[in-house]
């Protein structure tokens, strides 16, 4: 990501963070490409996509900040989550609202 998850250097970074946080995902690794621009150039051709932040889980690529946005409205998020051991806040809500 650009920048940091305390401090997001640009607006997607930012909004990949605050998905995460709705879901309760406090604690994830991230890299500041900012910080390093082999880092920033290889991780693009690492996973052939052009943008930043990029989104792993379980060390797969999901893709950028559009698919994690895209997943979070869909509720394909969640099962992602889930597959990385996590429940997605959310359920809980849903479970405390019946």
């Amino acid at each position: 990501m650009k920048g940091t998850p305390d401090q997001p250097r640009c607006g997607f970074s930012n909004a990949v963070v605050q998905i995460l946080r709705f879901h309760g995902v406090e604690n994830f690794d991230s890299v500041n490409v900012l910080e390093d621009e082999d880092v920033r150039q290889g991780i693009k051709e690492y996973t052939e996509w052009p943008t930043i932040p990029q989104i792993f889980m379980n060390g797969e690529f999901l893709g950028g900040c559009d698919i994690m946005m895209d997943m979070h409205k869909n509720g394909e998020l969640i099962e992602e989550l889930k597959k990385a051991g996590i429940r997605s806040a959310l359920l809980e809500k849903a479970e405390n609202k019946d």
